[in-house]
C-alpha cells in the first residue's frame, strides 16, 4: 500500500486501533495475555507501522502491552495516542481537560510506552464539552515544540473546531466516528483532503454494535471477501486522505482486516454501497 506522512515518518492506509486489545468495555487486563502480544507482533509484522493507544484504554493495559511486545520499536512505527480523558477505578469515563490535565498525560504516554517522542498526539473531545479547546490545543502545541510530539490530531470534533485551532497550531489529522452507514462527516473528508488533513474513522466497523447489512453482505458474497473486509475497502475507496485503524484481539481477525488493502470495488459495487449513507 501507498504511504502517508505522519508522525516522524510516513505509515501505510491501513494500522492498527489497540481498544479492543484491554478487558471488557475497554477495562482491565486482556482475557488472553499472550493473545495480544501475538496480535501486535504479527501486525508489525505484516507491516503494520502506526498504532493508536491511549493511556486510558485499560487504563495503562495497552500501553504496557505495546512496550511489552514491541520495544525496542522499530524505527518507522509511529505510536499516536490521545488525551483528553481519564478512568475511574470502576472503568468509567471521564473527562480530564483541564490544560496541566493535558500537559500531564502527555508525559505519562510518553512514560508508559518508553519513549522520547510521540509519532502523535490526538486531543479528543468528550462528549458534553463545551467552549474553546484553545487553551488545551496550546499546550499541546507547545509540547510540539518541546519535540515531545511529532504530529497534532484532533478527535471527535466539528469542522468550526478544526478551523478555530489551525490558527494556533496545524492539525495533521481528524479521527470522527464514520463509517459505510454513518456519514455525518461526508463534507469534512472533502474540506479535509482540500487542506491535505488526513481523516482517521473510528468505529470503521460499526463499533460496540458491528454493521449488518444486507446489501454489504452481497457484495462481499461477489467478492468472496467478508463484509467488514467490504466496508474497509469502501473507507479507502472513499477518499484518499481517509486512513485505517481497525482493532481486533485475534490475529485471524488481524490478518482479515489487512486483506481489506487488497480488495477493489468496481463501479457496481460503490454504488450499491454509496446509496447506504
Amino acid at each position: 500500500m501507498d504511504t502517508f506522512p505522519l508522525g516522524p515518518t510516513s505509515v501505510r492506509r491501513i494500522g492498527f486501533g489497540a481498544m479492543q486489545l484491554p478487558g471488557p468495555g475497554v477495562f482491565g487486563p486482556p482475557r488472553d495475555h499472550d493473545a495480544a502480544i501475538a496480535v501486535l507482533r504479527r501486525a508489525v509484522e505484516l507491516g503494520v507501522n502506526h498504532i493508536d493507544t491511549s493511556d486510558y484504554y485499560g487504563p495503562y493495559v495497552v500501553n504496557d502491552l505495546i512496550r511489552q511486545a514491541l520495544a525496542p520499536y522499530p524505527p518507522e512505527l509511529v505510536l499516536v495516542t490521545k488525551v483528553g480523558a481519564r478512568r475511574t477505578d470502576s472503568g468509567d469515563w471521564l473527562p480530564w481537560f483541564e490544560p496541566d490535565g493535558i500537559k500531564e498525560a502527555v508525559h505519562d504516554n510518553l512514560g508508559r510506552l518508553g519513549v522520547e517522542r510521540l509519532g502523535g498526539v490526538n486531543l479528543r473531545r468528550m462528549d458534553g464539552f463545551e467552549g474553546s479547546m484553545a487553551a488545551q490545543w496550546t499546550v499541546l502545541a507547545d509540547l510540539q515544540s518541546q519535540g515531545l510530539i511529532a504530529d497534532l490530531g484532533l478527535s471527535n470534533v466539528t469542522a468550526a473546531e478544526i478551523e478555530e485551532l489551525q490558527q494556533i497550531a496545524p492539525v495533521a489529522c481528524v479521527q470522527n466516528a464514520y463509517n459505510l452507514a454513518h456519514r455525518g462527516d461526508d463534507d469534512l473528508i472533502d474540506a479535509l483532503d482540500e487542506q491535505g488533513i488526513f481523516y482517521v474513522p473510528f468505529f470503521p466497523l460499526g463499533g460496540f454494535s458491528p454493521l449488518a447489512i444486507s446489501a454489504v453482505d452481497d457484495v462481499a458474497a461477489r467478492h468472496g471477501a467478508t463484509s467488514m473486509q467490504v466496508a474497509l475497502a469502501w473507507l479507502l475507496q472513499r477518499s484518499p486522505n481517509i486512513l485505517l485503524i481497525p482493532g481486533t484481539s485475534s490475529v485471524a481477525h488481524l490478518e482479515e482486516n489487512l486483506a481489506a488493502g487488497r480488495l477493489t470495488l468496481d463501479d457496481e459495487d460503490l454504488a450499491v454501497l454509496d446509496k447506504l449513507g
